[in-house]
């Protein structure tokens, strides 16, 4: 699993001027089974994205195709991580470390 951490790189104005087309890119990975929660940093400095279901090389692929990444507004930060204990709702995600 992913935790995807934009961080905005340019003023929000720019930011906002490409965020249709983020959201349209968000909305691909959640029909895809994906993405699985997004949403904006508090304060308004970027957003996170959690993601499941693919490789290190293809959440980089997927991070770079972002619009935001695309225009320059934006920084991801990739961080993996196994996730062994989830709500119920997620249960058919975790994962079990290898001893």
């Amino acid at each position: 699993m992913f935790v995807m951490e934009l961080t905005y790189t340019a003023p929000i104005e720019a930011v906002e001027d490409v965020m249709d087309a983020h959201i349209a890119w968000l909305d691909g990975y959640y029909a895809s089974g994906v993405f699985l929660a997004s949403g904006r940093k508090v304060p308004r400095d970027g957003g996170l994205v959690l993601a499941a279901g693919v490789t290190r090389a293809e959440i980089e692929r997927i991070a770079a195709e972002d619009p935001f990444a695309v225009a320059g507004v934006c920084s991801y930060r990739i961080t993996e991580f196994m996730a062994t204990r989830t709500s119920a709702d997620l249960a058919p995600l975790r994962e079990n470390p290898v001893a």
